[in-house]
């Protein structure tokens, strides 16, 4: 494994994202911020060892994806390389349940620990999985919500905002708002 990691700040639809690889792949997403260098300042903080770097053609790639994506445009990230070294075995296995969800579908995290099998008691610990996602849309925890289909946190800059943008962009402008607040006929 290289002990190399390059990141970039590029611009999207919705603000500023930065990605950082490693040799295996993908290592780190910071979300959309408004602010290119704040951006950076969040990326740095989590990956402090990171160096500005000029992408090679696979990242390029998962850069022009996350550019469409925010764009509207529909994408499926489950084929994105990733290094997720380091992470706890039943995070990876959270991160893997959590990539199949596809655009416009939600989850709970209690439907993430019937799939994995585990008892309710184990919500939370998805919760916390997904707070500690390193690379949120590729591993897209924005489509993993609370019991009850409540919004749930986000660590992600702007907050559950942001994940209610990412919802709305999915669902073609048909907003969560308008859902929750149902049909007056």
């Amino acid at each position: 494994m290289s002990n190399h990691y390059g990141y970039i700040v590029f611009p999207t639809a919705l603000g500023h994202c930065g990605l950082a690889w490693a040799g295996r792949g993908i290592v780190r997403l910071q979300l959309p911020g408004s602010d290119a260098g704040e951006t950076e300042k969040l990326l740095r903080k989590r990956l402090p060892s990171a160096s500005i770097a000029v992408p090679e053609t696979r990242t390029r790639e998962v850069i022009a994806m996350i550019t469409r994506y925010f764009g509207g445009e529909e994408i499926d990230f489950t084929a994105v390389e990733l290094d997720l070294a380091g992470q706890e075995r039943f995070f990876l296995d959270v991160y893997a349940v959590a990539r199949q969800i596809g655009w416009g579908d939600t989850t709970t995290y209690g439907g993430i620990v019937k799939t994995l099998g585990l008892g309710m008691e184990k919500a939370r610990d998805v919760g916390q999985a997904m707070a500690k996602n390193p690379v949120p849309l590729i591993i897209p925890c924005h489509r993993v919500l609370a019991a009850g289909g409540r919004l749930g946190g986000f660590s992600a800059p702007g907050g559950t905002t942001t994940k209610l943008r990412m919802l709305d962009l999915e669902n073609a402008g048909r907003s969560r708002t308008d859902e929750a607040q149902g049909s007056l006929f």
